[in-house]
């Protein structure tokens, strides 16, 4: 049985702040990779990574008890919204394993392995992250009286 999503009122704004602090360390891991950093790259993506498995805890649960959130806006804004989060659940889909692998060769030290899908996930990542932000204020504040 569904219940009432007052009761789950903050889980949005939860998910919406654990996508966006994981979009904030994958550009700060990446910069620390690209200055050699390695030991801070390897702190702030392990980071990144926990701060994305909460989000996808936190995302399921939510919506075990909510169920889904109807779009509310009309016009253009609905195929610009569909699109976008057509294109972010197929890649939020494809990122986990992507992601799990990523970080398993990097602990393995398989770095040649790692370097070459990282280039992949990385911007994969970056993007579901991004987008799961843009599509928590599309649903919950661009249509809001």
């Amino acid at each position: 049985m569904m219940q009432s999503p007052a009761n789950y009122a903050i889980f949005p704004v939860i998910n919406a702040t654990l996508n966006g602090t994981s979009a904030v360390l994958l550009v700060v891991g990446h910069r620390f990779i690209q200055r050699g950093r390695m030991a801070a790259h390897r702190a702030v993506m392990l980071t990144a990574f926990v701060t994305s498995s909460l989000f996808l805890m936190s995302y399921l649960y939510y919506h075990f008890h909510v169920g889904s959130v109807r779009f509310p806006g009309h016009g253009w804004w609905r195929p610009v919204y569909f699109t976008i989060l057509i294109s972010h659940t197929i890649l939020a889909v494809a990122i986990v394993p992507l992601v799990i692998i990523t970080l398993t060769r990097a602990l393995r030290e398989r770095y040649d392995r790692h370097r070459a899908i990282a280039r992949w996930t990385y911007p994969l990542w970056l993007y579901v992250s991004v987008t799961g932000v843009v599509i928590y204020f599309m649903l919950y504040h661009l249509f809001t009286a």
